[in-house]
Parts: structure tokens; sequence; C-alpha cells
């Protein structure tokens, strides 16, 4: 059986985890605290990051690679276009929330509230969460832009952009700091996704000492 190493609540290892669902590839997930730099982690991963995955005998590391590799060696179901254009488009989107997004949102909201505390790193800073609730917004409003010209993010099927954005908002609905009455197209969007199979294991997701909202795990929410 593939073994994922991963946090539970990193957007990065999410998107991972919804395409080997997506897949159906099962997989045993390990919780690794990559901050500790254990030197059996180091090993598989010099970077000290995850999502370090290891499948057909091979150790992968950084989301974006796995993710292709899984798309390469397991085709079906597509979450990439055959159209080079319309892949072009689902890469574009894959970056702006793995960077942009995560770099004004995730990393202001999440990172502050949860990871400060987890690994020991001390309190939130007011400023960084400030600014990342201010940020989000913008993104919704692009998000609800894309979704009122398509029927999903990248286009008229469903795609690993529409992971990577659900895996980065997952993240940070679980500490209830989406703002889901902002825009109803995103609401829906969301709730389609939030109701697939490959997105069980999400929503069963458990960090002590953070409870989630009522609403998390609630596919009527």
């Amino acid at each position: 059986m593939a073994r994922l190493f991963h946090v539970p609540l990193s957007p990065f290892c999410r998107k991972v985890r919804l395409s080997l669902a997506e897949k159906k590839i099962e997989v045993e997930r390990v919780d690794e605290r990559y901050w500790e730099q254990d030197p059996d982690f180091m090993r598989k991963n010099p970077a000290g990051k995850v999502p370090v995955l290891q499948l057909d005998g091979i150790i992968m590391s950084e989301s974006a690679a796995i993710c292709e590799y899984i798309e390469e060696t397991r085709p079906e179901p597509s979450l990439m276009p055959s159209d080079p254009v319309q892949r072009l488009e689902v890469r574009r989107l894959v970056s702006w929330f793995d960077d942009k997004f995560h770099s004004e949102v995730t990393s202001k909201l999440l990172y502050e509230r949860v990871n400060k505390k987890v690994m020991g790193q001390g309190f939130p800073d007011s400023r960084n969460v400030k600014d990342g609730a201010k940020a989000i917004k913008y993104h919704i409003d692009y998000m609800a832009w894309l979704l009122d010209h398509r029927r999903w993010l990248a286009g008229d099927v469903m795609t690993l952009a529409d992971f990577a954005a659900a895996a980065h908002l997952s993240s940070l609905d679980y500490i209830s700091d989406v703002d889901w009455n902002r825009s109803d197209v995103v609401k829906d969007w969301y709730a389609k996704i939030k109701s697939r199979p490959a997105f069980r294991s999400l929503l069963a997701d458990q960090v002590p000492g953070f409870p989630p909202p009522k609403h998390y795990n609630d596919l009527d929410f």
C-alpha cells in the first residue's frame, strides 16, 4: 500500500489526498511533525517538507510533481484536460492557489492560528490575521467571477484546479475562516466538491486542540 507522510490541515497534502482518493488509490497516512526534522524523514525529503508519498517503489515530494505523476500513471478518471490550452489554465490556477492564495491567505490565517501553536512558535500575529481575512475576500470574488463563466474553476469539467482550491478552502473552513455567505456560486461549487467520496477522509480529520465547527462535515452547510 502507498504511504503518505502528511499534516492533516496542510492544503498541499490535502490536494494529494484528493487526487489519490479520486483515483481510488489506497494509501496509509502517516502524520509527520516535519518541523522536528526527524533524520529518517529528512532522508525521504531533504527539503524537510510534506507531503511525501511512497508509491510504486518511489519516494516523491512536492505536491505539484506528485499530482502530475499520479495523473500520468493513473489517467482515469482524468483530472487534467486533453487540450493543451485547457491544461495550461488548470496549471495556472493550481499555481494561483498554491502560490498566491497560500501566500496571501493560508499562511496568514491557518499558519498563524494553528501551525504556530502546534509547532510551539508563539501566538498569532494579529496583523497577519487581519491581512489574511481581508485577502480571502478578493480570492472568493475572483473564484465567483470564474464560476460565473464556467461550470468548474478551469472549464466545463472538474480538474486538479478545483482540488487545489478546495484543499486550501477546506483547511481554512476547519477553523471557520471562510465566509460562505459572500458568494452563492462559490458555496455551491464547494458543496459539489465536498459531496464527492474523495472528500470523506478530509471531513473526518480531527486536529487535537482544534475541534472543527459543526458545519465542517455537513454536506448541507
